[in-house]
């Protein structure tokens, strides 16, 4: 056991810097550039931030400020914008492979069957529909809430969110914990449910958990693990093995 917690600090400071551009890419996504510390903490593990993190931001002072409000409540906010940074998952995968973002999501459009389209020309529509994409590091708190781009940039927001996560999944709960800072809105289960190309929403009501589809294979793996992740499932496995000999021995 001692082994793997000396695993885990030794992974946790290396991993380090790609945590912190996480935080980072959190609070170049949120409305005014700061989310209280709180809130951070409280998702921590989504994102592999180790628990002491709101002592290492002091180790960063070109990237991070913490300050204290009047109500006692301390929020971080960022100091520098970084546009390397400024770039979501989804436009690197665009980059990559048009055809599959255009395929990703579908924002129909009003009274689109009374057009009388055959399903080719609706097709087109739809892509016009969908793109551009409204970059998740945009400004959304200045789009009017009902519009077609505002839930471009509401559904970008999610997706990227979720990309930040260790295992491209995060509950309801999680996510609308940030409704203020991303400028969500109370429909962001309904939302997610009219893009079933790329969100899968599992779970009972008021606890649905939102996945990235692309993210996993056919077997319901993920494709891709994070070291973090890896380690839990080590973690984990040794627990089970630990379990099953304390078994064996009362038996």
């Amino acid at each position: 056991m001692d082994n793997l917690l000396r695993t885990e600090r030794d992974m946790e400071n290396e991993l380090e810097s790609k945590r912190v551009d996480v935080v980072r890419k959190l609070l170049m996504m949120s409305a005014n550039k700061r989310i209280p510390l709180s809130k951070i903490y409280h998702n921590r593990l989504l994102f592999g931030i180790p628990e002491d993190f709101r002592d290492r931001v002091a180790a960063y002072p070109d990237y991070f400020r913490v300050v204290i409000e009047d109500d006692g409540k301390r929020v971080l906010e960022l100091v520098n914008w970084d546009s390397s940074l400024a770039v979501s998952a989804l436009e690197k995968e665009f980059m990559v492979d048009e055809d599959k973002v255009k395929r990703a999501f579908k924002f129909p459009m009003k009274h689109g069957k009374a057009l009388d389209l055959d399903m080719e020309d609706e097709r087109k529509l739809n892509i016009l529909n969908t793109l551009p994409l409204v970059s998740p590091y945009s400004d959304g708190s200045k789009l009017d809430l009902w519009t077609l781009e505002a839930e471009k940039y509401r559904v970008g927001i999610i997706h990227e969110f979720l990309s930040l996560t260790l295992e491209k999944r995060a509950y309801i709960h999680n996510i609308v914990e940030f409704k203020e800072e991303f400028s969500l809105t109370k429909h962001t289960y309904q939302m997610l449910l009219k893009q079933p190309r790329t969100f899968y929403v599992a779970g009972t009501q008021m606890n649905w958990c939102v996945f990235l589809k692309d993210a996993y294979g056919e077997d319901g793996e993920l494709i891709n693990k994070d070291p973090q992740v890896v380690f839990n499932e080590k973690l984990y496995k040794y627990a089970d093995m630990q379990e099953l000999e304390s078994d064996c021995t009362v038996g």
